[in-house]
């Protein structure tokens, strides 16, 4: 059981599904060579690939390319089924930083045969989760400032402005399809300069008014 907290209240929550979308910044879909989609393009990974601030991620040994990509992390907190957008953000309980890791060569092996995603996005250590501040202390959460270093050098330097698909788009979408449920975790995409990382390296993600994560390789 995966627990993060809503900081500054009593709050906790049990992580329950991980709704993620692909290709949520036109930059980053651009950076892939993937065409920019119409609707929310979505993939689900376990409560059991989390870890927190400091754990350290782990590379399988079937995949010799790891890519970080930071993302601005939702947490639900009341059940949403078939919410309109004007509603949507009724439901969000805060905002945390999250790193969707993915083994991208294993990603493209996969996707040249028409095949699923999870085992290059759903590994065990493959998403960093900080704990989430309360909605109501971000002000907009469109637009809200992405960092992601490796070793110290910035390589991922974005905007939450820049989604295609906005968080209450996302929320409402994702609703029409799966029920939300109290702990589940929307993770809404990724700007560009995604890259490599090895054992070794030390990533630092953070998001404005919201925090920060520091995540080791190995």
């Amino acid at each position: 059981m995966v627990i993060r907290k809503l900081t500054g209240t009593n709050q906790q929550f049990t992580i329950g599904k991980i709704v993620c979308l692909a290709r949520n910044y036109a930059e980053h879909a651009r950076e892939l060579g993937n065409e920019t989609p119409a609707a929310p393009v979505l993939f689900m990974k376990p409560a059991s690939s989390v870890i927190g601030d400091g754990d350290t991620v782990r590379i399988p040994d079937y995949s010799q390319e790891c890519h970080y990509e930071v993302e601005l992390a939702v947490l639900i907190g009341l059940q949403a089924c078939k919410v309109a957008e004007d509603r949507a953000l009724e439901h969000v309980a805060g905002y945390g930083v999250a790193i969707d890791m993915t083994l991208r060569d294993v990603q493209n092996q996969l996707k040249a045969k028409g095949l699923p995603w999870e085992i290059a996005k759903g590994f065990d250590t493959s998403c960093p989760l900080s704990d989430f501040v309360p909605a109501g202390q971000v002000p907009d959460s469109q637009n809200l400032k992405l960092t992601l270093s490796v070793n110290g050098e910035m390589r991922q330097d974005g905007c939450t402005s820049d989604m295609i698909h906005n968080v209450t788009r996302i929320v409402s979408h994702i609703s029409g399809i799966f029920t939300l449920e109290p702990g589940d975790v929307i993770l809404t995409g990724t700007p560009a300069g995604v890259g490599q990382v090895r054992g070794g390296d030390v990533m630092e993600a953070g998001i404005e008014s919201v925090g920060r994560i520091t995540i080791p390789v190995q």
